[in-house]
């Protein structure tokens, strides 16, 4: 199930579109059934969530959140209980992603589904710390993001 909170009221946000873009990269990834959270808040509460966790006190457009924080990119998750049905939490920053498309001159929509791909990579357990992880993130990405063209 794909769970969407907006807690901000500053950026118009399809959230049923997002949810269906979420419920198709799941599909992709053999994990239809299993459960993601997304909240779209403020920069503030970013930040907050931001030096909390990452120890950067600062906004930023997204943060992954993953239920299976052990898996390595490829792994499959075998649930063992139905609460392993979740692979976690994504915090959009809406006013933070707004700055960014118009610096970028790119749709909403568009980088919108962009992070959407990137934080679920990151719930699957794809990162981008060093060159290799970032090249194998970046293949998963754009692999995805061909489904949702």
């Amino acid at each position: 199930m794909i769970t969407i909170k907006n807690t901000q009221r500053t950026v118009t946000i399809n959230t049923k579109q997002l949810a269906a873009d979420a419920q198709k990269l799941l599909d992709a990834l053999g994990y239809s059934d299993f459960d993601i959270g997304i909240w779209i808040t403020t920069d503030q509460t970013m930040r907050s969530y931001n030096k909390r966790y990452r120890h950067k006190d600062r906004t930023t457009n997204i943060l992954s959140f993953p239920y299976h924080a052990n898996i390595k990119p490829g792994d499959r998750i075998t649930p063992t209980c139905p609460e392993d049905k979740n692979l976690g939490d994504l915090l959009l920053s809406a006013a933070y992603i707004q700055r960014e498309v118009r610096e970028l001159k790119q749709p909403l929509a568009d980088h919108l589904r962009m992070l959407l791909i990137h934080g679920i990579c990151h719930l699957i357990g794809y990162d981008h710390d060093t060159s290799a992880q970032y090249a194998a993130m970046h293949a998963e990405e754009k692999r995805l993001a061909k489904l949702l063209a």
